[in-house]
């Protein structure tokens, strides 16, 4: 996708959602206090490192004791349990959109320590194009599938990345997150 459409696309659902983000960041406070939004490294663009935003769904200090969630994780709050569902929490990714660290549709992020589940050759070409807030594998079983074939969907989408894949993901990204 072109970088001025993804900036005027970005910008206007920002827009558009502003007085949702305003009431998931005041749940938020109510729920557990501040911070709003947790930050977290991750790979992007040509291997260069940034800061990814979301929405905290988890309790202060719960990433001390890994990364890994699954369903009734005592650590993810009570908006966090909502905001995960509809993936309200990746919504200020858009912010990362606007500045250049993402575009909407790519490969997820990873975190540095995801390297080892690559090859040097796959993490290179991964790193290819910008990451995304929704991809190949988000709409082909998101946190469902395992490694092996995220990377393989991850690879393809940077084999056969163009204009008319992206709007068909993004599509597909509205349907899957409708349907929960």
């Amino acid at each position: 996708m072109p970088r001025s459409l993804e900036i005027m696309v970005a910008s206007a659902i920002l827009l558009a959602l502003l007085p949702l983000l305003v009431l998931v960041s005041i749940c938020i406070v109510f729920d557990d206090g501040f911070p709003i939004l947790y930050r977290q490294k991750r790979v992007g663009f040509r291997n260069s490192e940034f800061e990814l935003l979301k929405f905290r769904s988890m309790r202060r200090g719960a990433d001390k004791h890994g990364f890994q969630t699954h369903e009734k994780d005592g650590r993810i709050t009570r908006i966090g349990r909502i905001t995960r569902k509809l993936s309200i929490d990746e919504l200020p990714q858009l912010i990362n959109v606007l500045k250049g660290d993402m575009s909407l549709v790519g490969p997820r992020p990873n975190v540095p320590a995801q390297r080892e589940f690559y090859s040097a050759n796959e993490w290179n070409k991964r790193h290819l194009v910008r990451p995304g807030i929704t991809g190949l594998a988000q709409i082909s079983g998101r946190s469902d599938i395992d490694e092996k074939t995220r990377t393989k969907l991850d690879l393809e989408y940077v084999d056969t990345k163009s204009l008319a894949t992206d709007i068909e993901i993004v599509l597909k990204t509205i349907k899957v997150i409708t349907r929960g």
